[in-house]
């Protein structure tokens, strides 16, 4: 870790600053959580039963004199009763001890420290004042006396929690004498290296008052280099929409480097989807804000000294002008410099485009405009209405979800549309279109438009359809004149035979009801829509409105909730009615009796999603076997499997969700996996980032756009350096890696997706290991392109745990995130998923993956693998003892699933099914044999009988022979005739083997 290596020399070399304070590090040579994380060092050389010292620590806490204090003998390491510490403040402290071994060294710790409650999300709690000394004692303390210690230093635990440089304060004074001395102007800027960020918002860092305000700054790149410093602006008063306004940077010769290369990462960039935008920055009196200023510095320059001017603005405030005098060495760097990330260098990422063309992603195929309404793509077929709403929705993907069939399964019964209901009448209002056109018609997006219009009011429809089978309105309706309405709804008819299942809405993923009658309710759930359809059908919808925000997710849900939408929600008098409606299966999106004044918009943006995806890729699911542990590959290998999963807090991958510190030991890890035949993900995401972050406390200087707001807390890093206004998340106490949550949609996402792309460039990576998903669509079909760049697998696999909780915001995670499915290859579902009391229909649609495409497995106590089989499905390895996928892998290979064609009972052409319609016969179909999985949900031990057709097995049943091999840990050997009762356990079954 080269930028905490940086630190430590710098700290070895012990420099002094007032009162001769040395600040250094001592790695690990204290039980930091007991004593904390810090130290001061004293020296006593006096007489008697008091030592003295006053110490200048410059502590960046609040509050300081409510924590305790603990004096150690250096000598025995034994705890000192005898203390008393006076007059402390952030600024000193007087301690007075008893020298128990006489003249020596003593340690003061003074920040100490216990963590309470979950080890993976623990609470630093720091510890009260105690009173040990003795009464005597105390009596025979003189406070008029001289100290008698002496500070010989202060230490760290080591150079990751020091305070040094940048969290050693100023005194009160220090800072009153500049702020005096700067009277007249409204702020102050501090320009600083990029290897010192900014870390302290309410105090002046000591560093700034030795220094003194600088008009200029130097600094030193390579040609080709991202180049960052930091201008520190100290307000003295209250300042508004603070700006930067760069020049030209020129050498002597006139050459220069152009100010389209100069940025602020604080005031300007580019969103997570490719939309430039300037961002408002005010800053509160008597604090910092760090201007973060990029020079991308050309390759093909010429070496020398590039000068310039950075002029910090705000408004009605005089604007403070600082040179800039950057050189320019002749070394010239082909990647900007980002294999020295401390430096800062891969700040460029933020603001990346990379991988934003809707280009089509495999196995998708192009969008295929046929005629003038209607549109093809994989496996589905939309048509239009000359309102610009769906006409029909088809799909052509068959029963066993293995291929695509030329009949259609038409998903409405009748076109997808709204009524405006009049208050006065009753009556719907007649809205006139003249046919929608389109706008934009490429291989990866189409886009239309239509306006719908009467006398008092207007619809404009846009649309977008995506390759994979998003399909997104953006409906504004204008008022042309004052209107009451009764009522406005969205009416998406079902085809009754298209909806036997649904998810969503407060209903667990299964059969759909008869009725379902919802109310929003986005304070506590994370509801917004539901999935509606078949195994071959289905249609999932989202309502919003134009000020949609993600919301978080995995337990956080309810600290950045959904807003409800004006128009959707109307107070909350909206809902959505799910039932049968005549001749149709009706979904009726309400929102309640409203008034617009002329000229008013409404928004009533929905998004579709058409399942499933693609067939599902049944030998993908044979073949690759993935093993989820670090371990040694060799034996890894003999398991079986084929691929790994790197976790974080593993040697190779430390850092959550920030992999690029031990790229190398990854790199060196996969480059021996390649030459053994097997492939390596690594974990990683974007929903909480790892303190160890090089770039912390830039993305903390942008305020809430990266880290969520919140009540700050967690483990004692956190508290000590981020202070305030956060939300800790996961904490790995192995490693003491602390997470803070990201606050969902901004631009990490862009750096999020150079990171997968440098990492599948320059250390292999085959692909990752999502653990829930904390961004959209967007950010996922950019890390689907980069991954499978240049001919890389490109492998994702997304684990979740049941979201169905009031943590979550009662979302099914499968509907949570049906959005991402498109682009991954496996799914894992995962903690709290009930393997035992769930039914079938649960397993099909909340677990399985198979409605939309995918396949998955197991995870919570191994899963219940007689009932996995029937969708495919076994657990992980090595993740649970008492469930070892491995006998089931060897039935797979020593049956030759490869190439099998699965059946699953779900499908009518299923050759197999039972007597009981609670043990369920998925088949498994080869050339003359077929391995038939039967599994129980019946409520006691039953025998059942099999019911086999022959001839769609291809077998001549007077040939025949049903074995069940020895599983172990699953099944007994056992062979039984064709029309034996076989007995299945309570919640067990049977691999049975037809040929």
């Amino acid at each position: 870790m080269k930028h905490l290596l940086a630190a430590a020399l710098i700290l070895s070399a012990q420099v002094t600053i007032a009162q001769q304070i040395k600040y250094t590090v001592c790695n690990d040579c204290w039980n930091r959580d007991s004593l904390g994380n810090h130290r001061v060092v004293i020296e006593f050389n006096g007489a008697g039963k008091i030592a003295k010292a006053i110490i200048p620590w410059r502590r960046n806490d609040e509050n300081p004199q409510d924590k305790r204090v603990i004096v150690q003998d250096s000598k025995t390491g034994n705890k000192i009763l005898n203390v008393n510490a006076v007059d402390i403040s952030r600024e000193n402290g007087t301690v007075y001890f008893e020298p128990v071994s006489g003249k020596g060294t003593y340690n003061v710790y003074y920040i100490p420290y216990r963590n309470e409650g979950k080890s993976n999300y623990p609470k630093g709690v720091y510890l009260k004042p105690e009173q040990t000394a003795s009464a005597e004692w105390l009596k025979t303390i003189n406070p008029k006396a001289a100290a008698n210690a002496t500070v010989a230093r202060i230490e760290a635990v080591d150079s990751f929690n020091t305070f040094y440089p940048m969290e050693v304060i100023a005194t009160a004074k220090e800072t009153n004498v500049l702020k005096a001395k700067y009277a007249k102007q409204p702020f102050i800027v501090f320009p600083e290296d990029r290897q010192f960020c900014i870390r302290i918002k309410h105090d002046l860092p000591y560093r700034w008052i030795q220094k003194g305000a600088q008009s200029s700054f130097q600094g030193e790149a390579a040609k080709g280099e991202f180049y960052a410093y930091q201008l520190g602006v100290y307000a003295l008063k209250d300042l508004q929409n603070v700006k930067v306004a760069f020049s030209d940077l020129k050498n002597a010769a006139g050459k220069t480097i152009n100010t389209k290369q100069i940025t602020c990462i604080n005031t300007t960039g580019v969103s997570y989807d490719a939309k430039p935008f300037t961002q408002n920055v005010d800053v509160t009196a008597n604090t910092i804000q760090p201007l973060w200023c990029d020079i991308a510095v050309p390759a093909n320059i010429d070496a020398g000294i590039y000068s310039g001017k950075a002029t910090v603005t705000a408004n009605n405030a005089k604007p403070v002008t600082i040179n800039i005098n950057l050189t320019v060495n002749s070394k010239t760097l082909a990647d900007g410099g980002i294999n020295e990330p401390w430096k800062q260098t891969r700040l460029q990422w933020l603001n990346s485009t990379l991988a934003q063309d809707n280009d089509v992603i495999a196995p998708y195929t192009p969008l295929e405009l046929v005629g003038d309404t209607a549109v093809n793509l994989l496996g589905r077929k939309i048509i239009i209405n000359k309102d610009g709403f769906p006409k029909q929705i088809q799909t052509f993907f068959t029963e066993e979800m293995t291929g695509l069939s030329t009949t259609p399964n038409s998903l409405l019964y009748e076109g997808i549309h709204f009524h405006f209901t009049r208050q006065s009448n009753g009556k719907n209002i007649d809205l006139k279109s003249a046919g929608f056109s389109f706008t934009e018609i490429k291989p990866g997006t189409l886009k239309w438009q239509a306006t719908n219009t009467s006398d008092s009011l207007q619809m404009d429809v846009n649309a977008s359809l995506e390759f994979d089978g998003f399909l997104s309105y953006t409906v504004k309706v204008i008022a042309l004149q004052d209107m009451d309405f009764k009522d406005i709804v969205l009416h998406i008819p079902f085809q009754k035979n298209m909806t036997t299942y649904m998810m969503g809405l407060g209903q667990k993923g299964g059969y759909r009801p008869e009725l379902v009658d919802w109310k929003w309710d986005v304070a506590n759930k994370n509801q917004d829509g539901a999935w509606i359809g078949n195994v071959n059908a289905g249609l999932q919808f989202s309502l919003r409105d134009e000020k949609y925000v993600r919301p978080l997710n995995t337990n956080f849900y309810l600290q950045k909730p959904l807003q409800l939408p004006t128009s959707w929600g109307n107070d909350n008098k909206g809902g959505i009615q799910v039932g049968i409606k005549g001749s149709s299966m009706l979904v009726n999106a309400y929102n309640g009796a409203r008034r617009m004044k002329k000229g008013e918009v409404l928004y009533y943006n929905f998004n579709l999603l058409i399942t499933p995806f693609h067939p599902i890729n049944t030998e993908f699911q044979w073949s690759t076997r993935f093993y989820h542990q670090y371990n040694d590959i060799d034996s890894i290998k003999r398991t079986g499997a084929t691929v790994i999963n790197i976790h974080h807090a593993t040697p190779i991958n430390p850092w959550i969700n920030y992999p690029f510190i031990e790229w190398k030991k990854m790199k060196s890890y996969i480059d021996e996996a390649h030459s053994k035949g097997m492939k390596v993900k690594i974990y990683n995401t974007v929903r909480e980032l790892s303190n160890h972050a090089y770039e912390t406390f830039a993305l903390r200087s942008l305020g809430h756009e990266v880290y969520s707001p919140g009540k700050g807390g967690g483990y004692s890093w956190l508290q000590e350096h981020a202070a305030e206004d956060y939300i800790a998340a996961w904490f790995v106490p192995e490693i003491r890696d602390a997470a803070i949550i990201n606050s969902g949609m901004n631009r990490w996402h862009n750096y999020y997706v150079e990171g997968m792309n440098w990492l599948t460039q320059n250390v292999g990576i085959d692909g990752i290991y999502l653990d829930d998903v904390a961004f959209d669509r967007i950010t996922m079909k950019r890390i689907k392109r980069v991954l499978t760049k240049d001919g890389h697998p490109g492998i994702i696999d997304l684990h979740s745990a049941n979201q169905y909780n009031k943590s979550d915001g009662f979302n099914n995670s499968a509907n949570l995130y049906m959005e991402h499915f498109p682009y991954l290859n496996r799914l894992w579902f995962g903690e709290y998923f009930d393997y035992e009391k769930n039914a079938p229909d649960f397993f099909l649609t909340e677990v399985s993956g198979i409605p939309f495409g995918l396949m998955g497995e197991m995870l919570e106590g191994g899963g219940n693998p007689w009932r996995g089989m029937i969708y495919g499905m076994t657990n992980r390895m090595p993740w649970t003892s008492n469930s070892d996928p491995r006998p089931i892998w060897k039935l797979w290979d020593e049956f030759g699933i490869k190439g099998a064609e699965m059946i699953g009972y779900w499908s009518t052409n299923c050759p197999v099914t039972t007597d009981n319609e609670k043990v369920k016969a998925t088949v498994y179909k080869s050339k003359g044999k077929a391995l038939v999985s039967v599994a129980s949900w019946a409520a006691d031990n039953v025998d059942i009988h099999l019911k086999i057709n022959w001839q769609s097995l291809g077998i001549d049943p007077s040939k025949a022979t049903i074995t069940a091999k020895e599983v172990t840990n699953f099944q007994p050997a056992k062979t039984f005739a064709a029309g034996d009762a076989i007995s299945v356990e309570k919640g067990k079954g049977w691999l049975l083997i037809i040929e």
